[in-house]
């Protein structure tokens, strides 16, 4: 055992045992999800691989789940060397070069839609919301969640990076909705997040267009909350931490106060995932082989960054 770890530092989701790096502590979920905590910051980050393609895999969603339970029943708080430090921003991020995240599993939802399993896209849509929603509401804690896009943030790895209180791009950043493109749309919480955030126009606009836009753009609508050049995204969450330290308290009340006055409830994302299901089920060959050949895209866009 790691003499560097407490009693107190082995507080973790069961099964998991924290290692000492350095600044704070790191808990490996699986191959898929790694968090570590800042104590110069105050900072939980979790920081997705998945595979074998960028995408919201059910056994990724369920390491999110857990770690969001871990969050849930922290009451803010993380041990680190018997040391008791206050979680006060909770960070998502990527750990594959060049995408943040591709969105949902394609291939998982080809499989459903031909055996017709409405149970399974239904369990699936549950799974996303449910991660989803707990990052929008800031996992019931006095935090601020913030989204670090780097690379391709697509479909539900935008609504992702939308669930999240700030986000923070890097200028080669791309984001988009592709689902129109195969004659479905992101149903597991982009036009709810979005709407509350630039209005119904801006969100129709953006989901039904099935453009990639750039960081920039995003900035000009409004959706991202700052864009930093290429490899300055960490140092920027960190920065942003830094300035807000005297008015962390009250900023975070801020956010509270608007998703009160503007909510998103778990209801309303489970009721359109169930619409998703139903447009799911009736889309034909041909859509089905378009999904087939973004699988096909997504798999090379993968191996592309990690010959490079």
């Amino acid at each position: 055992m790691d003499m560097h770890l407490s009693p107190e530092l082995l507080r973790a989701p069961a099964g998991l045992v924290g290692r000492a790096i350095d600044g704070g502590i790191e808990y490996s979920y699986s191959p898929q999800l790694r968090v570590n905590f800042d104590r110069n910051t105050n900072a939980i980050w979790s920081r997705w691989s998945p595979a074998p393609r960028p995408c919201l895999n059910p056994q990724l969603l369920s390491d999110l789940l857990r770690y969001c339970d871990f969050l849930r029943t922290s009451d803010a708080r993380i041990f680190d060397q018997a040391e008791e430090h206050p979680i006060e921003y909770v960070v998502i991020a990527s750990d594959v070069a060049g995408v943040f995240n591709l969105g949902g599993d394609l291939d998982l939802f080809i499989r459903l839609i031909e055996t017709r399993d409405r149970d399974g896209l239904l369990r699936y849509g549950r799974a996303c919301v449910d991660v989803q929603y707990r990052n929008y509401v800031c996992h019931d804690l006095p935090v601020t969640t913030i989204a670090l896009v780097q690379g391709e943030c697509l479909g539900g790895g935008f609504e992702g990076a939308l669930s999240s209180e700030i986000i923070i791009a890097e200028k080669s950043a791309r984001f988009g909705f592709p689902e129109v493109l195969f004659n479905m749309f992101p149903g597991m919480g982009a036009y709810s997040f979005l709407s509350r955030k630039v209005g119904d126009k801006v969100a129709c606009e953006l989901i039904g267009s099935g453009k990639v836009y750039g960081a920039d753009d995003m900035l000009t609508y409004g959706v991202v909350d700052a864009v930093v050049e290429d490899g300055q995204g960490e140092a920027e969450v960190k920065a942003l931490i830094r300035r807000r330290a005297r008015s962390r308290n009250g900023l975070a009340g801020l956010g509270a106060v608007r998703r009160r006055v503007a909510p998103v409830a778990y209801s309303e994302l489970m009721d359109v995932v169930r619409i998703w299901v139903d447009t799911a089920l009736r889309l034909s060959t041909r859509d089905i082989k378009l999904m087939q050949k973004l699988v096909a895209r997504q798999t090379d866009m993968l191996a592309s960054t990690q010959v490079h």
